[in-house]
């Protein structure tokens, strides 16, 4: 029989000191299962479950695809797999990385929200970018309830404060104290509130969860959810779509990448980096060239071809210093430009 409430919690940067402090502070007879995803490397173990489990009573250990839900018991998604709830039990897929990002918290989040509506209890902690503000948005919208641990309380604040921008969260506390509320949330009854979403949502979030789950994003006709852009996937080049959420927007391309604003800015930054390293080193490549020419030309006594071939090295130095000048100056688009260009938005009254 499936568990009647489930906990779903997000970290990145930081977040492993969150997570040992919450499971030290959890009861032995915490009635729930609780989710975790933590960014981690996408190669090699984590030793994640094996810290909670030295921090405090309940278990912990690494998910594994199928297992049931049980309650006090925590489950810890794998390097480079998504972990979801599904009918009871939890799937552990490597479908396409969201927010660059695999494991990734938003797809825990929505796979939450879709199993569990009202019950799911989502928890935002120390970390960097935004990854968990999408999913968290689904659980509030679908009637769950949504915490963040407050902002100046973590290591890390840029996801507690990405989430508290974008979502209307229901608890905002510092890291003592939340387990006491989960402890007492998970006890009540009911569950966070009303089921607020429309058709057109839950099909969206219907076909998200299956994207994560492995099902072919093509196929799930994920180009019909939303506006064609003229952007392209940083991960694949492939086009994307965009998506409306509350007063936010995302992204995702056919094959099943998905990315936040923040994540498509970076990704889309790095784009333009890795292609001004690439045309450098063609540059370098084409000088080195025209100079083993120029020598060669010039130790057959071919004076005039040796000159052409150097004057067109030297031309081609003078090109890829010009480039190397511009990638060294080139800003990256990052979260920090994203979070003041909000709290402009915030300060003028703009939606």
């Amino acid at each position: 029989m499936a568990p009647q409430r489930i906990v779903v919690i997000g970290a990145s940067a930081g977040g492993v000191e969150s997570l040992m402090d919450l499971a030290a502070s959890l009861p032995a007879d915490f009635p729930v299962p609780l989710l975790v995803v933590l960014h981690v490397p996408a190669h090699g173990p984590t030793l994640l479950p094996q810290i909670l489990r030295r921090c405090g009573p309940l278990p912990a250990a690494q998910a594994e695809d199928g297992e049931p839900l049980l309650p006090g018991r925590i489950y810890v998604a794998p390097p480079d797999h998504h972990l979801l709830v599904e009918d009871g039990h939890v799937a552990v897929t490597r479908g396409p990385k969201e927010n660059r990002f695999r494991p990734s918290v938003d797809t825990l989040f929505r796979s939450a929200a879709y199993a569990y509506g009202p019950a799911a209890i989502g928890v935002v902690l120390s970390g960097t970018m935004d990854d968990g503000t999408s999913g968290l948005w689904t659980i509030k919208r679908r009637g769950g309830v949504t915490i963040v641990q407050q902002p100046e309380d973590a290591l890390f604040s840029e996801m507690p404060e990405n989430a508290l921008q974008q979502v209307e969260v229901d608890h905002v506390v510092p890291l003592g104290e939340l387990a006491a509320l989960l402890t007492r949330l998970v006890r009540q009854e009911t569950g966070g509130g009303e089921d607020r979403m429309n058709e057109e949502e839950r099909r969206r979030l219907e076909t998200e969860v299956r994207i994560a789950a492995e099902d072919n994003a093509f196929e799930q006709q994920v180009m019909s959810l939303g506006n064609l852009s003229a952007i392209t996937c940083p991960e694949c080049h492939g086009s994307l779509v965009r998506l409306h959420e509350g007063g936010t927007v995302r992204y995702r391309c056919h094959t099943g990448h998905a990315f936040s604003v923040n994540a498509l800015l970076t990704g889309t930054t790095e784009a333009v980096e890795d292609s001004l390293w690439g045309a450098i080193r063609g540059l370098e490549e084409s000088t080195m060239l025209l100079h083993q020419l120029g020598e060669h030309y010039a130790g057959t006594g071919n004076a005039r071809l040796a000159e052409a071939f150097l004057d067109q090295a030297h031309e081609a130095e003078e090109r890829f210093r010009q480039i190397r000048q511009i990638l060294l100056r080139h800003r990256p688009l990052d979260s920090p430009l994203i979070q003041a260009g909000s709290q402009a938005a915030q300060d003028s009254g703009l939606p």
